[in-house]
């Protein structure tokens, strides 16, 4: 039989609402649209608001997903203060919103939940019981699917997985010096590049033909690394060491089936693996890892649409 579900996907430079199909396991985007987020949260919403009103007429809809990135609280489903939205978004009531706009069931939940869901249910995560999603893209976050149903945690924190230390000094990341959002993120790998260089004794020839340590960027550092650089391959299999490490920590607490890594894994996977590997052998209960697979997220294309989508019909 095949459900309906509107998704909302906010996010700090746009924000997209999409119409989904679900039918035997499968999803599929029938109609999308996407507008600038703006200041105010009524003020982008609305842009959008008649496109949900001519797609609900056209398929029987009744529930909508909202994914955004924290703070909110989902049980209230009110936007807190996301530092990627304006003023104008703080304390929205987005669920109440939508429920009195388009006469819909909604349901809010951050970012990397969101994923996490979309990932479990039609994603590399399909079929499993237990399964922990970490974004690893602008920053480290982790949605944690236990037990066969997500884990929020008391008020929405659960899953913070970059902010766990795993050095006493390192790159910067989520605000802590040697965090694990530090060393595997885009932006952590490329200030670990610049930690790594200037530790050298004359700059990187990668860096030189880079233009210099203000144009580093992740990307160029793993075409560098592709190409047979070998600075460029240290830094991935440095930053693959402390993921290995900070899996290490979640595979031994939470035992889960499947660990699904989207973000640069998925586009630099081979980088990461031997070193990320070598760490968990070293450091995971043995029985743990034996029954716990790392892969690369699977949905790569319209991943906001399907996570918001997938909340919706959780």
């Amino acid at each position: 039989m095949k459900e309906y579900c509107i998704g909302f996907d906010i996010g700090g430079t746009k924000c997209a609402v999409s119409l989904g199909e679900i039918e035997k396991g499968e999803i599929r985007i029938l109609h999308r649209e996407e507008t600038p987020t703006k200041y105010g949260a009524e003020e982008t919403l609305s842009v959008l608001a008649p496109f949900v009103k001519e797609w609900t007429k056209e398929k029987s809809v009744t529930r909508a997903g909202i994914s955004c990135g924290s703070p909110l609280n989902s049980q209230t489903g009110v936007i807190f203060c996301p530092p990627n939205l304006a003023e104008g978004w703080y304390g929205f009531p987005i669920v109440e919103w939508v429920k009195k706009e388009f006469g819909l069931s909604a349901v809010l939940q951050n970012d990397a939940n969101a994923c996490a869901v979309a990932e479990w249910k039609f994603g590399a995560g399909k079929g499993t019981k237990n399964m922990i999603f970490l974004t690893f893209g602008t920053g480290l976050g982790a949605g944690l699917i236990l037990d066969g149903r997500l884990y929020a945690g008391t008020n929405d924190n659960a899953g913070e997985a970059g902010h766990l230390r795993l050095a006493k000094t390192g790159p910067v990341g989520y605000g802590k010096a040697g965090s694990f959002e530090g060393f595997c993120s885009g932006g952590g790998i490329t200030r670990l590049a610049k930690e790594m260089a200037a530790r050298c004794k004359k700059i990187p020839d990668c860096i030189v033909n880079m233009g210099g340590m203000s144009e580093i960027t992740t990307k160029k550092l793993a075409q560098a690394a592709f190409a047979g650089d070998k600075f460029a391959k240290r830094v991935f299999a440095k930053s693959g060491e402390m993921l290995g490490k900070g899996l290490s920590v979640l595979v031994d607490l939470l035992n889960p089936e499947k660990i699904v890594i989207g973000g640069v894994f998925m586009r630099s996977a081979e980088l990461l693996i031997p070193s990320m590997q070598k760490q968990m052998q070293k450091e995971c209960i043995a029985e743990s890892l034996s029954v716990c697979e790392v892969v690369g997220a699977k949905l790569s294309e319209n991943i906001g649409d399907i996570a918001a989508i997938a909340v919706g019909v959780l």
